[in-house]
């Protein structure tokens, strides 16, 4: 009697997903350091890891000046890592596969799903050629908008580029500049044009795609799916609350906001809130921001922005969820309602999971980033780490000068913050599907 064979690798989408994007790293990697990719030299293997992973997983986090470093061809290739990294491979693949003509079979909609995080199978082809027209229209509009200003200060080419570079790079969430000023966009810390374009994209393509569609589907929050009244009113209550925050914290600060005028401390603060979102932009200075500010920033940070967008963090639906479970558990009640519904006990445990594999990966970022640097502000190093987990991009301290063990670290955390803690994890991990059919007997555990 012959044994059944078992497949090489069985179709698990996660974990083509998270190969995928390993996959874009290293091609990108290898492309940075060719000597074209540089506008003298050749950089290093490790240092194009390092930015081909920030611009893939759309963090931000440079260990060189991109503007100053980079050629016209290597400032492309970032240019299509943050695209395909924002978008992910399986919407360009979907898209290549349409081009040809080729049928999208079964397996292929159930990549697109676990993708996109939706929950049913149906309409993943559509979704996806949706999602393209969102996404070059509202990068298109930004970079027309962004143009106005960078056309009449570097001129034609290099303002059109500049103005593409930048809204690409916005509404992906990536935070990557060309500018070369080794300040962000801080030169336009008091342009509400270049500003709000910016915040635009970000919160844009931070809302996440499945959220937007079904809102211009349903015409409006009332009659759009939980899911999506969830993710538009918590994004915009943590861009209220981190708009405050940053008002409150560095009003009188001389560094940030203490010489602006009413109106410009209003503009700064509203873009320091959006960028904490997992953008990455910076048009205050970060290392001179005050401790309270910074913590929550790290707050803010690991949240993150919707699931299925172009942002990373915890998810704004995953903290949602859980603290409307604890208001539950306070009222006594056996259900976790949110407006009107309840919300199922499989969503709850695994937004819990998230949470938890999230965190400790943060806190062990954080512990073995200490050990290597006794010296570095432990407020600076918590910001870094969780700059990298939720894939924003910002740095107080300076990326470039973290040890290379650390900044493995942050390679690792980026690449985990852009598939999602608990994607990785299945990603990686193997199931135990007989242990799964059995069911053992419970028992309580005292807790609180």
């Amino acid at each position: 009697m012959c044994a059944k064979r078992r497949p090489v690798m069985a179709f698990i989408p996660v974990r083509l997903i998270a190969l995928s994007f390993l996959a874009m790293i290293l091609l990108g990697a290898c492309l940075l350091t060719l000597p074209i990719a540089a506008k003298s030299g050749r950089m290093s293997f490790f240092d194009a890891l390092f930015t081909a992973t920030s611009a893939v997983c759309v963090t931000g986090l440079t260990v060189v000046e991109t503007g100053l470093r980079f050629s016209l061809f290597g400032q492309v290739v970032l240019l299509l890592l943050i695209q395909m990294g924002g978008l992910g491979f399986v919407t360009f693949l979907t898209l290549g596969f349409i081009a040809l003509g080729r049928r999208i079979t079964i397996r292929d909609r159930l990549l697109i799903q676990e993708a996109m995080n939706e929950s049913n199978i149906g309409g993943m082809v559509r979704l996806i050629l949706w999602v393209t027209r969102m996404t070059f229209c509202c990068e298109g509009l930004g970079a027309a908008l962004l143009c106005i200003r960078f056309v009449p200060e570097f001129g034609l080419g290099k303002g059109l580029w500049y103005g593409v570079f930048h809204a690409v790079s916005a509404f992906c969430n990536a935070g990557f500049d060309v500018l070369g000023e080794g300040v962000s966009i801080a030169r336009y810390g008091k342009d509400p044009l270049v500003l709000l374009t910016l915040s635009f994209l970000i919160i844009a393509g931070g809302l996440g795609f499945g959220a937007v569609y079904d809102l211009i589907r349903a015409r409006g929050l009332k009659r759009a799916r939980l899911h999506t009244r969830v993710v538009f009113v918590a994004t915009g209550a943590l861009l209220l609350f981190g708009t405050v925050s940053v008002l409150m914290g560095e009003w009188n600060n001389a560094g940030t906001l203490g010489k602006l005028s009413w109106g410009e401390k209003l503009l700064a603060a509203f873009f320091q809130s959006v960028t904490f979102r997992t953008a990455g932009f910076a048009a205050l200075n970060q290392r001179l921001l005050r401790p309270a500010t910074k913590f929550l920033g790290t707050v803010l940070m690991l949240i993150g922005a919707a699931p299925a967008s172009t942002g990373g963090g915890l998810k704004v639906t995953t903290v949602g969820l859980l603290l409307a479970a604890a208001v539950s558990i306070a009222r006594g009640r056996d259900q976790t309602r949110i407006s009107g519904r309840s919300v199922p006990m499989e969503t709850l445990r695994r937004a819990l999971s998230i949470v938890v594999i999230g965190l400790g990966a943060f806190v062990l970022d954080v512990a073995v980033i200490a050990l290597i640097h006794p010296d570095a502000p432990l407020s600076d190093i918590l910001y870094e780490c969780a700059s990298a987990v939720g894939t924003v991009g910002l740095s107080s301290w300076g990326t470039v000068r973290f040890h290379p063990a650390a900044r493995m670290m942050l390679i690792l955390s980026m690449y985990m913050g852009r598939i999602g803690p608990l994607s990785l994890t299945l990603a990686i991990a193997h199931r135990q599907q007989n242990e799964d059919r059995i069911l053992l007997p419970e028992e309580k555990i005292a807790v609180g």
